[in-house]
């Protein structure tokens, strides 16, 4: 089939050949993202292959299905930049990558957090400047803290194993609690437990109707002073003016964050010699407490093959004729 890929960088392009080593489709890359005024170059390919940050908006996806588009195969488990109504009525068929390395966002959570608290980012910066002063890297032991889960599906799972393996008791709430989880000995509650119970709260949910700005003013209010926020989830969980609120009044300790709800105009490229416009996340910026990277939690060997892999796969079973169910996404998923 004929696959417009979407937001390519040379990653993709390398690991999704690979993937169809055998020639079984013939891709297309672009790198533009997609939006309206990108969209008209699909035209007559059956496939469109979008990333996280592309816009699939209701007069994105018309553009689409008028110029031939039947399949979007995400590379991403997340599906909220599509809008699955009118994918649903145009009669798109949508699918995913549900899975591809939960370990590596777990083991980069871990990082966020162990970096933030022990201000290895600073640390670094002073050695090379010649400052060996101490004064101000001060963190505290992850042993014995309370860390909160908001979310145990693959990725939370894995986080809690090793939280627990550091020595924390672990709170979580999910609609769905873990079974391995409670086994291993995860205290499970719900969301204002989590949220008043916990040293450090880790986000691990998707982003839905119910879930957007789960994190705001009123949610922030219910927290221990100093808490720890890490969000390697989706930027909408999590209301940025109110966390800036936080960060300001010292109600909010720190903050790592892996995605920002109005990425799509920033990460994924090179800014380095332009001026962010964007007045909320420069705000964030400047915070010493505040560790930012740029969707890179998945980034890892492994993760990013299995992301092709699944990809092409997901394209191959659509020709067939045939979807894997674990892999479809349908408007039942954002209702409730």
């Amino acid at each position: 089939m004929k696959v417009a890929v979407f937001s390519t960088k040379r990653y993709d392009r390398i690991s999704l050949s690979e993937a169809n080593a055998a020639g079984m489709h013939t891709l297309e890359f672009f790198e533009p993202s997609l939006g309206e005024r990108t969209a008209a170059l699909a035209a007559d390919y059956p496939v469109v292959c979008p990333f996280v940050n592309d816009r699939l908006t209701p007069e994105v996806l018309e553009i689409l299905s008028g110029g031939g588009t039947r399949l979007l195969a995400l590379r991403s488990a997340g599906f909220n930049h599509v809008d699955l109504p009118t994918a649903e009525r145009l009669g798109l068929t949508v699918l995913r990558v549900p899975a591809y390395s939960p370990h590596a966002v777990a083991e980069h959570t871990l990082a966020l957090m162990l970096t933030l608290n022990r201000k290895v980012h600073r640390a670094y910066n002073r050695v090379r400047e010649q400052n060996f002063s101490l004064d101000g890297l001060m963190g505290f032991d992850l042993h014995g803290k309370t860390a909160g889960l908001i979310g145990t599906g693959k990725i939370g799972a894995i986080v809690a194993r090793i939280l627990l393996g550091f020595g924390c008791r672990v709170l979580a709430c999910d609609p769905s609690p873990d079974e391995d989880c409670l086994r291993r000995g995860v205290e499970f509650t719900d969301l204002p437990g989590v949220l008043s119970g916990s040293d450090i709260i880790s986000l691990h949910c998707p982003l839905t109707p119910a879930t957007r700005h789960l994190i705001d003013e009123r949610s922030l209010g219910l927290t221990r002073p100093g808490v720890m926020l890490v969000n390697t989830s989706r930027g909408g969980v999590v209301d940025t003016q109110a966390v800036i609120g936080a960060l300001k009044a010292g109600r909010l300790g720190s903050l790592a964050i892996d995605v920002y709800e109005e990425e799509a105009d920033l990460f994924f490229r090179d800014l380095s010699d332009q001026v962010i416009t964007d007045d909320v996340f420069a705000r964030l910026l400047t915070f010493p407490n505040v560790l930012i990277t740029a969707h890179q939690a998945f980034f890892t060997t492994e993760a990013v093959g299995a992301i092709a892999r699944t990809t092409i796969g997901n394209i191959t079973d659509f020709q067939a004729g045939r979807v894997r169910a674990e892999n479809l996404v349908t408007c039942a998923m954002i209702k409730g």
